[in-house]
C-alpha cells in the first residue's frame, strides 16, 4: 500500500482575477490581459498535496508540471487584487522557476509549502505592494 497523499488545495485561478481583467477588457489596450485571464480561468489548475505541487495548464490543460518539496529552494509571493489573490514563484534547486498566477489563498498555500520544506532551510520572500 502506498503513502497517502492529502490534498491541501485544488482549484483554478481566483475568480476576481477574471472579473477584474474582463472589466479592463473594455479598453482596447487591455484586451491581451483579458484574453490571458479567460484562458487561465478555463484551463489552468493548481493542486497542492502533502507530497507534491502540481500545475496543469497549456492548451486545453494538457501540460502538467509536478514538483516535490525537496526540489524547492525559494518561494516568492506577491499580493494582487487588494490581497484577495496573489502570484507565487517557486524557484527550484536547479534554478528553474514555476509561476502561479492569480492563486487564491496564496498566503496559506505559501505557508503550507514552507512548512513542508522548512527542515531543509528554505528561504522565503514575501513582498507587499
Amino acid at each position: 500500500m502506498g503513502i497517502r497523499e492529502d490534498v491541501f488545495f485544488e482549484g483554478g485561478p481566483h475568480k476576481g482575477d477574471l472579473i477584474f481583467n474582463l472589466l479592463l477588457g473594455f479598453t482596447v489596450i487591455c484586451l491581451p490581459l483579458t484574453v490571458a485571464a479567460i484562458v487561465r480561468a478555463l484551463w489552468l489548475r493548481y493542486r497542492i498535496t502533502s507530497r507534491r505541487v502540481s500545475v496543469s495548464g497549456g492548451w486545453l490543460g494538457r501540460d502538467r508540471t509536478d514538483i516535490i518539496y525537496s526540489e524547492i529552494q525559494t518561494i516568492i509571493t506577491v499580493p494582487r487584487g487588494l490581497g484577495f489573490w496573489g502570484d507565487m514563484v517557486i524557484t527550484l534547486k536547479d534554478g528553474s522557476k514555476l509561476e502561479f498566477r492569480a492563486l487564491p489563498r496564496f498566503r496559506d498555500i505559501a505557508t503550507y509549502i514552507e512548512d513542508k520544506i522548512a527542515p531543509k532551510g528554505v528561504k522565503s520572500v514575501n513582498t507587499s505592494v
